[in-house]
């Protein structure tokens, strides 16, 4: 008997704990059904999207801002080290290739890689076109948009190794192939029309000069930079002497000359890379100054590989060793520089390659380490001027006394003007 009736409080316990077991899993939703598996694709987050770009610019205030910093564009999302990445469902040669996300029609609906950018232009639309060398494409990206389309290699052209890139005022590209020793010339429609290769043998950068009619480029080998005309594509002359196995140092020659820029008066910038220096021509070709000196400071120059002029006149220059972008006067006094230290974050630079300037004045680069394009807004002359007589009107606002019968500025107002006047901004030059 006794022994039944412990069988009986056992059942009950039993009984009990599996009713309170039950109650737990129905009143949990985790445990009451299945959690979904959400496929909803996870946009890509980089440490670069958690800076506030809004205070990233040039100089550092209270100094009236010259250079904004707007945005980068890789074709995968550089890493946030502080969060786990995702494992990829796909083949780095598929990305490679844009093989996951090919329609058919060259554009890029998700990821892409982009290896080792070098050459950049800008057409009538603002899209960018960035040369990569690695990948073996040309990727054309919309900054607003950030939709991108492909020139590829065995697809829409027959690649080696491209370099540098150029684009006219009909929207014709022009991008030199350092293996193909020759410039191939695209359409609007990015179809190819022409492939120049008279006197060429390792072409690098390019330039054109719209109203002259003129296409200059930088051959790396040859110490010399070839001037075709951009219409019919006949070589016309040679600037440097060339043939010395890039020992020549004289003003007008050139040891491995990289980027070329056109200004608005036609005149020819070269980044004369072992010569560490820029020189400057007219647009016949004539030697005018050349500036730059060998060294690893601010206002000299290791590697310069690639220069642009603004609409201003200044000279910007990229260096590929200190990984700087320098500003300077037409005589080559140093006004700014970006990139104090190699780095990811913006505005800081690795493996710096080329650089554009377009008629919106946004100034883009390359990299190779990091395969990035950055953006950024330069603010002109004219545009910083007003807003340093904004300034000075709102101070002198501020400093008028009080009219009569309105209380005087208290002692805290008064500090407060104190400090407003001591981080006055200097007038841009």
């Amino acid at each position: 008997m006794i022994e039944r009736l412990n069988n009986s409080i056992r059942r009950g316990k039993a009984q009990i704990a599996l009713a309170l077991l039950l109650t737990l899993v129905l009143a949990c939703p985790s445990f009451a059904q299945k959690k979904k598996k959400d496929n909803t694709p996870q946009k890509p987050v980089s440490a670069l999207d958690r800076v506030d770009i809004s205070k990233v610019v040039w100089p550092n205030p209270p100094a009236v801002t010259r250079v904004k910093y707007l945005n980068y564009f890789a074709g995968e999302k550089l890493p946030d080290f502080a969060v786990k990445p995702a494992k990829s469902k796909s083949a780095w040669m598929d990305r490679l290739a844009g093989a996951t996300t090919d329609k058919g029609d060259n554009k890029l609906q998700g990821h892409f890689f982009m290896g080792e950018p070098h050459g950049l232009a800008v057409d009538s639309k603002g899209r960018i076109y960035v040369a990569d060398g690695k990948v073996g494409a040309i990727f054309i990206i919309d900054p607003e948009t950030h939709d991108t389309e492909m020139i590829k290699n065995g697809v829409n052209a027959n690649f080696k190794l491209i370099m540098g890139l150029a684009m006219d005022d009909t929207d014709r590209l022009f991008v030199s192939d350092s293996g193909a020793r020759a410039i191939l010339v695209f359409g609007p429609n990015h179809k190819p029309e022409v492939a120049i290769r008279e006197g060429l043998d390792v072409p690098a950068g390019l330039a054109i000069d719209t109203e002259n009619r003129f296409l200059y480029v930088a051959d790396i080998e040859l110490d010399q930079i070839m001037v075709y005309d951009v219409d019919t594509f006949k070589l016309l002359r040679r600037i440097g002497t060339g043939g010395k196995e890039h020992t020549l140092n004289t003003p007008g020659d050139f040891a491995k000359p990289t980027g070329v820029a056109v200004d608005k008066d036609g005149n020819l910038y070269v980044a004369d890379m072992l010569n560490a220096r820029v020189e400057i021509f007219d647009a016949d070709g004539h030697f005018i100054r050349a500036f730059g000196k060998r060294g690893d400071g601010p206002g000299y120059f290791a590697m310069p590989k690639g220069v642009a002029v603004d609409c201003d006149g200044h000279i910007w220059v990229t260096d590929s060793v200190q990984n700087r972008v320098q500003l300077y006067t037409q005589e080559g006094q140093l006004l700014m520089y970006m990139g104090a230290t190699q780095g990811l974050l913006p505005g800081m630079f690795s493996g710096l390659q080329y650089i554009t300037i377009d008629k919106n004045n946004r100034v883009f680069t390359s990299e190779v380490y990091p395969g990035r394009v950055q953006e950024f807004l330069y603010i002109t002359q004219e545009e910083a001027r007003k807003e340093f007589e904004r300034r000075e009107a709102e101070k002198n606002t501020e400093s008028k006394p009080a009219p009569a019968g309105q209380p005087a500025a208290s002692p805290s107002q008064e500090k407060q003007n104190d400090k407003g006047d001591a981080a006055k901004a200097k007038a841009p030059a």
